[in-house]
C-alpha cells in the first residue's frame, strides 16, 4: 500500500512540476505575471472605461493567452523566416501551419498583410465621403495631421531605433490602428527591439484617449472667435459624384504611391458598394460579419506578440513617449492649417476641424463638435469635421504607403 501511494504521491509531484503554475513561480516567471497583470489593465480599461473595447479587449486576452506558461499557442520563433538572395525577410508559412498553435495560426493573416486591408474594406462600407466631397479643401488639412508621422519618425530614429522601428512608431501619429499594425508587421523582424503588439498597444491607447489628448492642444492653438466660428452647410453631394470619388482615388493613389494601394483599393471597395446602393448584402456583410470575425483574429493575435521581452524594456516606454508626440504633434498641425485657412477664408473656416484629420474616425470629429459648442451652443461642426476625418484616413493609408516605399 505504500508503494502505491508513494507512486502516486510521485505522479501528484510530476504533474505539479510540469504545470504552468510551477513555471510562473520559477525564477523570471515573475515577468510573466507582470506582463497577465497588465492584460487585466487593458481589460478593465476596455471593459469599464470603454476605451476601444471592440479591440483592446481581444488584444488584453491575447496578451493573457500568450503569457500564460506552457499553453504552446504562440510561438515567435516560427515567423523569424529567413533572407532570399534579394534580400528580403521571408516566412515559412507552411512550416507555421505544421508546428503552430493557435495563435500562430491566426497571425499568419497580420504577417500576410491580409487582416488590415479587410478592416478597411469594412471601414470603407461604413463611411460617408460626402463631406469631403462636398468641401475637397478637407485634403489639406487630413494632410496637415500627418506631419506627426513623419517628424516623429525622425525623433525616433534620434532616440536610436532603426529606420524600420522608426517608421513603425512614427505610424502612430496616424491614429489608425489597422494602419500601424499593417505598417509594423511589414517593417519589424523578429530582431526588431519592439513588437507589432507594442505598436498596437500605444495606437489603441491613443485612439481611446483622443478626447484627453486633443482637447488642451486645440484650445491652446486657437482663440475663443476662432472656435466660435460658424461653418456654412455643406452643399448636396450627388450619386454620381459618390461613385466618381473612390475609383479616382484608387487610380490616383495606385499611381503616385503603390504601397498604399491595399489599404486604400478595400477601402475605396467597401465605399463603392455602400454607395452603389445594388450590393445590400455585402455591404452588410464587410460592415458586420466580417468586420466583426476580422476584429477577433486581429486583435487576439497581434495581442499575443505582446510577451515579457517586448513590453518590459525602456524602447516600450520610448515608444509610448513617441505616440503621444505624434498624435499631438499631427493634432497641432491639423489646427494651425486650419488656422490658415481661417485667415485665406476670412473667417469662414472654424480651425477646430482641423484636429479631426488624424485618422480617429469619427471620434476625433466628435471632438471638434464638442469644443467648438463649448464655445457657441448653436455651432454644429460634425460634418464639416468629417470631412477631415476621412481625409484623415486616406492620408494615413497613403503615409503609411510612403514609409513603406522609403524603408
Amino acid at each position: 500500500m505504500s508503494e502505491v501511494l508513494r507512486i502516486f504521491l510521485d505522479t501528484i509531484a510530476d504533474l505539479a512540476n510540469q504545470s504552468g503554475l510551477a513555471q510562473l513561480l520559477q525564477s523570471g516567471g515573475w515577468k510573466n505575471l507582470v506582463m497577465i497583470l497588465i492584460s487585466f489593465v487593458f481589460m478593465y480599461f476596455a471593459i469599464a472605461k470603454g476605451f476601444e473595447p471592440l479591440l483592446l479587449l481581444p488584444i488584453s486576452f491575447g496578451m493573457l493567452l500568450t503569457n500564460l506558461p506552457l499553453t504552446e499557442m504562440y510561438h515567435p520563433e516560427l515567423f523569424d523566416g529567413y533572407e532570399d538572395e534579394m534580400g528580403n525577410h521571408l516566412i515559412d508559412f507552411g512550416r507555421v501551419l505544421k508546428y503552430g498553435g493557435l495563435l500562430d495560426i491566426l497571425y499568419i493573416g497580420v504577417k500576410a498583410g491580409l487582416y488590415p486591408p479587410l478592416i478597411f474594406l469594412g471601414i470603407g462600407a461604413m463611411t460617408d465621403f460626402g463631406p469631403l466631397i462636398a468641401a475637397p479643401r478637407s485634403f489639406i488639412l487630413g494632410a496637415a495631421a500627418q506631419a506627426g508621422i513623419f517628424l516623429t519618425f525622425v525623433g525616433a530614429a534620434l532616440f536610436g531605433f532603426n529606420a524600420a522601428e522608426s517608421g513603425a512608431i512614427a505610424i502612430i501619429g496616424g491614429a489608425d490602428g489597422p494602419t500601424a499594425i499593417y505598417v509594423s508587421t511589414r517593417l519589424l523582424g523578429p530582431d526588431s527591439s519592439i513588437s507589432t503588439g507594442t505598436i498596437a498597444l500605444a495606437a489603441y491607447t491613443y485612439m481611446a484617449l483622443v478626447p484627453f489628448i486633443q482637447r488642451p492642444i486645440m484650445r491652446l492653438l486657437t482663440t475663443k472667435k476662432e472656435r466660435s466660428v460658424v461653418m456654412d452647410q455643406l452643399r448636396t453631394v450627388s450619386k454620381t459624384e459618390k461613385m466618381i470619388f473612390p475609383i479616382a482615388v484608387t487610380i490616383i493613389i495606385a499611381l503616385l504611391v503603390p504601397s498604399a494601394a491595399s489599404l486604400v483599393g478595400m477601402l475605396m471597395l467597401g465605399n463603392i458598394l455602400k454607395e452603389s446602393g445594388c450590393c445590400d448584402r455585402l455591404v452588410k456583410t464587410a460592415q458586420n460579419e466580417l468586420m466583426n470575425i476580422i476584429t477577433i483574429f486581429l486583435g487576439v493575435s497581434v495581442g499575443a506578440t505582446a510577451t515579457a521581452d517586448k513590453i518590459m524594456n525602456k524602447e516600450f516606454a520610448l515608444v509610448i513617449a513617441l505616440g503621444v508626440i505624434a498624435f499631438s504633434i499631427g493634432t497641432a498641425f491639423g489646427v494651425i492649417f486650419g488656422k490658415i485657412m481661417y485667415v485665406f477664408t476670412k473667417g469662414k473656416i472654424n480651425p477646430l476641424i482641423g484636429s479631426a484629420g488624424v485618422s480617429a474616425v469619427p471620434m476625433a470629429a466628435r471632438v471638434s463638435q464638442k469644443v467648438g459648442q463649448e464655445e457657441n451652443a448653436t455651432n454644429y461642426l460634425l460634418m464639416h469635421a468629417m470631412g477631415p476625418n476621412v481625409a484623415g484616413v486616406i492620408g494615413s493609408a497613403v503615409a503609411a504607403g510612403v514609409l513603406l516605399s522609403i524603408i
